[in-house]
């Protein structure tokens, strides 16, 4: 039977509050995680460029001290190119995050796959799926997985040729690989039909690796860095959580959110209305 208009229960705690770094832009990555802990979240998703010029071990020693669980690293992917000079570069770039990851101590990868603009995304989705199995061995070497992360179709020119959920499950099911799985992301999929449905294959699969939260804001004024808070805009966060929730998924629930806007404000002040939106909307 559907559950489809069954809407969650609120949280009554922050027990599966993870936040990303690029959340809290602003702040270095020591700052994020000391003020994380202290507002009570659970659990962080450090992205790359915040471990810039540091020792991802030491990094990851000092984020765990703060009692905070390491959930994942964004982002690898961007596996299409146009040569294969471009697309064997990505590939040792996405052995430097594997790498990156096994240091820091971080169980997952979230891939942005990737997409270059005149190329035919059939094209694209093959050296994605190329790109994938060819790093497969440094990731069984490291205990490392990755998540493949659906992004909305408007980003189809130049960041991902992987633009529903369908074709995540179908692209894990080709590689058949217990390390590749899907990051279901609501900002990108909240709009699909299909999402119920594929998010409880994803579920009978044993694929569903990530969940990440957000908000989509009416008029969206900027096409990447105009994402709301949770309970900002008109995505169905408690629906599509119970969805989720039904196919089997108990990790932590990511706030991702790029936003200007947020960015510019206080982000002690933001913290805490990320705490509030948490436990009234998702």
């Amino acid at each position: 039977m559907s559950n489809s208009h069954f809407s969650a229960f609120p949280f009554q705690n922050l027990s599966k509050l993870c936040v990303h770094t690029i959340t809290t832009k602003p702040w270095s990555l020591e700052i994020a995680a000391e003020k994380y802990a202290k507002a009570g979240v659970k659990g962080i998703t450090v992205w790359r460029d915040a471990l810039n010029g540091r020792n991802p071990t030491q990094a990851g020693a000092r984020i765990r001290d703060q009692g905070l669980s390491i959930v994942s690293l964004c982002r690898g992917g961007f596996f299409a190119g146009y040569t294969a000079t471009e697309r064997r570069a990505a590939l040792d770039d996405n052995r430097r995050a594997i790498a990156e990851a096994h240091a820091l101590g971080a169980p997952l990868i979230v891939l942005v796959c990737g997409a270059v603009p005149g190329q035919k995304l059939s094209e694209s989705r093959k050296q994605i799926q190329e790109g994938i199995a060819a790093i497969l061995p440094d990731c069984v070497a490291a205990g490392v997985k990755l998540a493949i992360e659906p992004l909305h179709p408007m980003y189809a020119d130049s960041r991902s040729a992987i633009n529903t959920l369908a074709q995540a499950n179908d692209m894990c099911e080709t590689l058949a690989s217990p390390l590749v799985g899907v990051a279901v992301d609501v900002y990108h999929l909240w709009w699909d039909p299909a999402l119920e449905a594929e998010i409880a294959r994803c579920g009978r699969l044993g694929k569903l690796f990530a969940y990440h939260v957000c908000d989509w804001r009416t008029p969206t004024v900027d096409l990447l860095n105009d994402r709301g808070l949770m309970g900002e805009g008109c995505i169905p966060l408690r629906r599509i959580r119970s969805w989720v929730e039904a196919a089997g998924f108990k990790g932590f629930n990511e706030v991702e959110v790029f936003s200007n806007r947020l960015w510019a404000i206080n982000q002690d002040d933001y913290l805490q209305q990320i705490v509030r939106s948490y436990s009234e909307f998702v």
